[in-house]
């Protein structure tokens, strides 16, 4: 048995289970089955949160299937909310270790309540061999043809410490087959991690985006995703170094700063706590 909470950024929502000591296991089945939609919590991910001997906290992240990633941009968000919220540090900078390495939070509060959390992203890679993709290591993939289902986009290639297609559209994402192309792109052979895939409109000083995220399908909205596409167009000349991402989920801010990281700023919000019992694993037979 034990307590959780459900968060959201953005409606890109998390199960978060505080594990400071690291006495829980979490294995791969039980994760899906506490993200599935119908017969668990429902969730885009699971977030097991613990304390790292050279960070504040350690953001140990998996896909609604299972897998484990390397970085969860409205996920760290909420991670920061959620230990603000539980009284795990007094501290508004934050260093949280990920697999893609640590991140820097900043939180703001309005009257001792998290309004919205600032993340340090790190630089963008472009080399095929930081995506990963296959190719020369060396190379970049940006403004290039890419074709899925019978169509023929125009995309870029970029990792956010995970690895991002961005395909910039004309009409409105809103009318897009998303599940079609981005079930097709998520596994193809470019990508040897597989992938996330944006469908991105730019449209003066902001950018519409739906996202398809490897494990998980569609999702409401995608950190690392808002910072790949404000990237991709920012390289392309689509778009200046600061925009506003908006997702069916909300509106996100990202800034490409001059020396090279990408900020993003967003909300975070706590939706409701629980505890998983006994019981409810005996009838999912996970141990």
């Amino acid at each position: 048995m034990f307590e959780f909470s459900k968060y959201h950024g953005t409606g890109n929502d998390f199960v978060m289970v505080e594990d400071l000591e690291g006495r829980i296991s979490i294995p791969t089945e039980l994760v899906a089955a506490l993200c599935d939609r119908r017969f668990g919590i429902g969730a885009d991910g699971l977030i097991r949160v613990t304390r790292p001997d050279d960070a504040d906290f350690f953001m140990d992240y998996y896909n609604a299937d299972g897998s484990a990633a390397e970085m969860c941009g409205n996920g760290i968000r909420c991670l920061g909310k959620f230990a603000h919220d539980r009284g795990l540090t007094e501290k508004t900078e934050l260093a949280v270790d990920t697999r893609g390495g640590v991140k820097h939070l900043s939180i703001r509060t309005e009257a001792g309540i998290v309004s919205s959390v600032t993340v340090d992203m790190g630089s963008p890679a472009f080399a095929r061999s930081d995506i990963p993709m296959v190719g020369a290591a060396g190379e970049t993939f940006l403004m290039q043809n890419v074709h899925a289902a019978g169509r023929d986009f125009t995309g870029s290639a970029v990792s956010m410490g995970n690895p991002h297609l961005v395909l910039f559209v004309e009409e409105d994402p809103a009318n897009l087959a998303v599940e079609l192309f981005g079930a097709e792109l998520e596994v193809h052979e470019m990508f040897p991690q597989k992938t996330n895939i944006e469908f991105a409109r730019v449209d003066d000083d902001r950018i519409d985006v739906r996202v398809w995220e490897r494990g998980i399908g569609e999702t409401m909205a995608c950190g690392t995703g808002a910072c790949a596409v404000l990237v991709a167009a920012n390289e392309a000349g689509l778009i200046g170094p600061s925009a506003q991402v908006k997702f069916p989920g909300g509106l996100l801010d990202v800034e490409r700063t001059q020396d090279g990281p990408v900020l993003l700023t967003g909300p975070a919000e706590h939706v409701f706590d629980g505890t998983i019992d006994d019981a409810w694993l005996a009838r999912r037979e996970i141990r």
